[in-house]
């Protein structure tokens, strides 16, 4: 987990593991271009696109996206699309799957929070179920596998639940805002855009090869 506040009591999560995926994609991408020049010289890079493909698909699937706490809500980063939820529009986190802010018209997934896989529920140890915020257990304090604290959807919902309970505690939101508040969606058109031509470049770099 990476937790970097920013002006404005902001904080960021992103999963490690991602990182190290990213890193791996643009590993491959350098040793292949490196590999290109080597073998056929630098005449050769006009063929590159596909590494290039694969180094841009490590930073959007992986580096970029991220769940981002603020005063005004929870801004999820995916690949694709950027998802505004404000306080007042929050009616449940949820780690089913990944973490998830229900509001009342809609449920937004974060790409960069998902939940364990079935390891990851059983290496859960005892003190993971311990002083999480109260919204986190359900009936008989039962936690779900994707709410503990040493997963990545378990480490993004403690930092969105820590700062929603403060925020109701103190009065600042109602229960009735709910109904009222939307979300904010905007498309990354320029990402989409990015994909498309590399996937051309790439489809041509090969046929032409």
């Amino acid at each position: 987990m990476s937790t970097a506040p920013h002006a404005g009591n902001v904080e960021v999560f992103k999963a490690r593991t991602n990182k190290w995926f990213a890193w791996l994609s643009w590993t491959v991408a350098a040793f292949g271009v490196v590999a290109t020049v080597v073998m056929a010289g630098p005449g050769a890079l006009a063929g590159v696109a596909p590494l290039a493909f694969i180094a841009f698909m490590g930073w959007q699937l992986f580096w970029m996206p991220s769940v981002v706490v603020h005063d005004s809500g929870v801004t999820l980063e995916n690949p694709f699309r950027s998802i505004e939820v404000p306080w007042a529009a929050l009616v449940h986190v949820d780690t089913r799957f990944a973490l998830t802010l229900v509001t009342a018209r809609k449920s937004y997934v974060s790409w960069a929070a998902p939940a364990p896989g079935i390891w990851g529920g059983r290496n859960g140890r005892p003190e993971d179920l311990h002083g999480l915020p109260a919204t986190t257990y359900g009936p008989g304090r039962s936690v779900r596998p994707g709410d503990l604290k040493t997963t990545d959807s378990g480490q993004a919902a403690m930092l969105v639940r820590a700062r929603w309970h403060e925020l109701v505690e103190s009065g600042q939101l109602a229960a009735d805002d709910a109904a009222a508040t939307d979300a904010t969606v905007t498309v990354r058109w320029v990402a989409i855009g990015a994909v498309v031509l590399l996937l051309a470049a790439s489809y041509l770099a090969v046929t032409a090869g």
